[in-house]
């Protein structure tokens, strides 16, 4: 796997230092109380013990722990068009949407941008990830950004311009994740096509007879574009250096397709036998937060609780809420009886999937990318927000 080289992404920090003491720390195999001291953004040293360290910040028996690292989200997007057909200019959006993360523990975030569009008979969405790349990687460069940002781009399989697309990004892009998603009409996410139909109905207002022409024309995309553009996508993410992600696995077939291609990690399989699939492949399983949340999937999929029961979960992502990750982390704590290998699954697991190995434990050298989490009656409450030593919340 492709290590990637963050600190080529960023701007240098300020000197400083820092030290949270009296805590609980989520270290990878335990919680232990003491300290932690930060040198110029990185994890300096650890230490145990109640005693407060001279400068230390009293965190009150407080839980730290790593920053969360989040590889799939849709809420830039939600941004970018607040409401169907409202485009909202993106250099504030990107900026809110920062904000937004920061203020949900997450640290590190693959942003994700949609490539291959569809422009035929008025039924699709147009171009739009170079443009927001751009203005991603500006901001990013003049530090603009509270927490890490990377890109990941959602490689949409049935598109009539998806190659080309792919085309006009490069290496020094820097993209970090690049996902296969096909969602033709009765397989995968939307086996149930009445799913689909209420999804465009509310989103876009579609009617009836809109929507039975939508489905005829992604099915002829499917049948003329479908095997090319994966192919092509995932010799794109060679190209490009990125992780390749498989989306919405629901057979084993297709769990064998995803490995042939070299994926990495599966993407919200939606059937316990795809999740199992995975497992024996060696691919790493995602699951969505709000799922858990929520207590299952809101398109009838397989219930990521159930796959954590099953030891097949390794990590969770946000999907689209935000402020979902830290509170999952907390509930699969309470249902493995085991805070620090749930924590595992929004920190560590994430960024060893996706090629960073600087961050995502309490650990020195590491990336000081840190929270402060206390606990009340199973509701964990941020109470601080470090990324590279400097507080954003």
């Amino acid at each position: 796997m492709n290590q990637i080289a963050p600190a080529a992404l960023e701007p240098a920090i300020a000197a400083g230092s820092l030290c949270l003491g009296n805590a609980r720390l989520v270290l990878p195999d335990r919680v232990e109380t003491g300290w932690i001291a930060v040198e110029d953004g990185v994890i300096a040293a650890t230490g145990s013990g109640a005693a407060l360290p001279a400068g230390a910040l009293d965190c009150r028996g407080d839980l730290v722990m790593p920053g969360l690292v989040e590889l799939h989200t849709d809420n830039l997007e939600r941004h970018i068009e607040p409401r169907p057909e409202v485009a909202w200019p993106h250099r504030p959006a990107l900026l809110a949407h920062d904000g937004e993360l920061a203020s949900a523990g997450i640290t590190t975030v693959f942003d994700a941008l949609r490539v291959g569009s569809i422009t035929s008979q008025g039924q699709g969405y147009g171009k739009y990830a170079r443009s927001v790349a751009d203005e991603l990687i500006e901001l990013r460069r003049a530090g603009a950004f509270r927490i890490s940002h990377f890109v990941h781009l959602r490689a949409e399989i049935c598109s009539e311009t998806l190659l080309e697309e792919l085309a006009e990004f490069g290496p020094g892009d820097r993209i970090g994740i690049l996902s296969l998603m096909d969602h033709t009409p009765g397989q995968r996410q939307f086996r149930d096509i009445s799913k689909l139909k209420a999804y465009w109905a509310g989103k876009r207002g579609f009617s009836d007879a809109a929507f039975d022409a939508h489905v005829a024309h992604l099915y002829a995309l499917q049948e003329r574009f479908g095997a090319a553009n994966e192919a092509g996508a995932a010799a794109e993410a060679q190209r490009l250096g990125a992780v390749l992600a498989s989306h919405d696995d629901t057979t084993p077939e297709q769990v064998a397709q995803s490995k042939g291609k070299g994926a990495a990690f599966a993407e919200f399989p939606t059937t316990a036998e795809a999740a199992a699939a995975c497992r024996e492949a060696g691919i790493a399983i995602m699951m969505g937060a709000p799922n858990i949340v929520r207590g299952g999937s809101h398109s009838g999929n397989v219930a990521a609780l159930a796959l954590a029961g099953d030891g097949l979960l390794d990590i969770v992502s946000s999907d689209y809420v935000p402020s979902s990750l830290l509170l999952a982390a907390f509930r699969l704590a309470a249902h493995w009886e085991d805070l620090p290998r749930a924590v595992r699954t929004v920190t560590e697991a994430p960024a060893r999937a996706a090629g960073l190995a600087d961050r995502g434990r309490l650990e020195p050298g590491q990336r000081a990318d840190l929270l402060r989490v206390a606990g009340m009656g199973g509701q964990p409450v941020l109470r601080g927000v470090w990324s590279r030593g400097l507080q954003v919340g």
